[in-house]
């Protein structure tokens, strides 16, 4: 069980509950300042004009409501902005949303009933998620319309996700026993003002990034284990003397990965030798193309993209992103836009534009081994079966490269792309939103190339057969791969294996950690 709202919420503790389906806790200590906060906003707001609780919201704030329709406002706002579209994001998606409006409301800034908390840390342990729609946030107000399909769900209105099917809210409730949200002072608002949609969905963004640049270290790896490429472009002497950290920490993976390895060669016993002095032509390539030589130097900055992108994140999740930010300990309310999401917005763009280097760097790798006339070593689109009669890999290669054109296509950034609405009052937005959820869509992708590649792979492996020369951590990947993914000679349907291979990829975790061993300041 993992408690909220005493600590900082992790990146790893909101993985064990979304993945790993940790129930979660509510602190004692952040219930009683919550109900605190709640009491002094009742008081606060008896004689005085406080948005949202006794005005209209938005461009209409000038308008006072009265006192007999304070509860109904809050009821309108979350059925007027039930207004999503598209498709529904999926039950983990929408449980990241819960999981991220939960941690938010925890801090007690947002003058919210417990009942509020306690309905939300329900359905997350029930796994009930709302149905949210891809298509309506701006990121400007929060994410209005995906967080109202969420308070339209929790008062029992709306529709839910329970067991991979869509229910009634209330049918779902009833069998359960779970009472819906009351409306108290401003509970619509509060659920619905914040960063919480995209801050969910980027968090889950940021773990497979995760998960993807450690399979692509480790592609890479098997692809230069495969041409006998040299060690010396992942070397610590190399490296060190670059200065970032996340090239650092790409090339000690490479060398945690390739320690072992038998068909890896040094560059000093078969170059730096005296016979080759006599040679005109050198019969082995002395650099590798730079998608294998330059692989720290390329996945790097990804790493460095993703760190960042995960510290921006946590520091949201654990932010309050509400408006106006009831602040009992100072007595008196405030007024502002920490519902804005343009840092989420921002490393949403960052990520998806590294993770579509990522998948340019597999394009490329995924090449080079199909390409005869490039690796010198290998049968043209690695054909283990009779050259002209069969194809080998070539028909998969199309969809690795379309994939990554339109990774390219949607790498445009979101955060530069903002359009006034709300009759001008909100006149800059953020579209954090659609910056998530299209780095999904991007990230979604990658592992659909990096599939392919794997799968060539592994024919490149069998015709060189050259598995037991492998190192243990790559041997490991072959043989697992292979019991998904059996070696092919004769010409069979792939969309299939595919998907296979992309599920494995998906939902298993590479042996080694995101996060290596501390690489020494060269400083020190």
């Amino acid at each position: 069980m993992i408690p909220v709202g005493q600590d900082t919420l992790s990146l790893e503790q909101f993985s064990d509950i979304l993945f790993k389906k940790k129930t979660v806790s509510l602190a004692g200590a952040a219930l009683d300042n919550i109900d605190t906060n709640f009491r002094f906003l009742q008081d606060f707001s008896a004689d005085k004009l406080i948005y949202g609780i006794n005005t209209g919201f938005g461009p209409m704030a000038q308008y006072r409501v009265k006192e007999d329709s304070l509860l109904q406002l809050q009821y309108n706002l979350i059925r007027s902005h039930s207004s999503g579209s598209g498709r529904l994001i999926s039950a983990n998606l929408a449980k990241a949303v819960m999981i991220a409006r939960l941690n938010s409301l925890m801090k007690g800034y947002s003058g919210v009933h417990t009942e509020v908390v306690e309905l939300l840390r329900e359905l997350i342990n029930k796994d009930i998620s709302p149905c949210i729609y891809e298509h309506g946030g701006v990121g400007a107000s929060g994410d209005l319309v995906q967080l109202a399909h969420l308070a339209l769900a929790m008062i029992g209105e709306g529709e839910v996700i329970y067991e991979q099917q869509v229910h009634p809210a209330k049918q779902i409730f009833d069998r359960f026993n779970i009472l819906p949200l009351t409306i108290h002072v401003r509970e619509g608002l509060a659920i619905l003002n914040g960063t919480s949609a995209m801050t969910g969905i980027g968090l889950v963004n940021i773990i497979q990034a995760q998960k993807l640049l450690r399979w692509s270290v480790l592609l890479s790896a098997l692809t230069n284990e495969i041409v006998e490429a040299y060690n010396d472009h992942y070397s610590y002497e190399l490296n060190i003397v670059k200065h970032h950290r996340g090239q650092n920490r790409i090339a000690a993976m490479m060398r945690e990965i390739l320690n072992d390895s038998k068909m890896i060669r040094s560059r000093s016993e078969h170059l730096y030798h005296p016979g080759n002095q006599e040679m005109e032509v050198l019969e082995d390539k002395v650099q590798e193309y730079y998608s294998l030589r330059c692989i720290t130097q390329v996945l790097g900055p990804i790493y460095d993209t993703i760190a960042y992108a995960e510290k921006v994140l946590v520091e949201e999740l654990n932010s309050v992103n509400d408006n106006p930010v009831i602040d009992h300990a100072n007595q008196n309310v405030f007024h502002g836009g920490n519902f804005h999401g343009d840092y989420v917005a921002l490393e949403m763009d960052k990520l998806k534009i590294a993770i579509t280097k990522l998948s340019m760097l597999s394009e490329r790798q995924l090449n080079y081994l199909l390409n005869d006339k490039l690796n010198k070593k290998l049968p043209p689109f690695v054909n283990l079966g009779i050259l002209g009669l069969n194809f080998g890999m070539q028909g998969v290669q199309f969809t690795a490269t379309s994939t990554v054109a339109e990774n390219q296509t949607l790498s445009f950034p979101m955060y530069i792309h903002s359009i006034p609405n709300n009759n001008d009052n909100q006149d800059i937005v953020s579209m954090g939103c659609n910056a998530a959820l299209m780095t999904k869509r991007v990230i979604d992708n990658s592992f659909e190339v990096l599939s392919i590649q794997l799968m060539t792979i592994l024919q490149a492996v069998d015709y060189l057969d050259c598995s037991s020369r492998l190192a243990a951590g790559t041997q490991t990947l072959y043989k697992d791969a292979r019991r998904i993914f059996p070696k092919f000679i004769e010409d069979t349907p792939k969309h299939k294996d595919l998907e296979k291979v992309r599920n494995f990829l998906e939902t298993t975790d590479p042996a080694f950690s995101f996060k290596p061993l501390a690489i020494p300041d060269r400083q020190k």
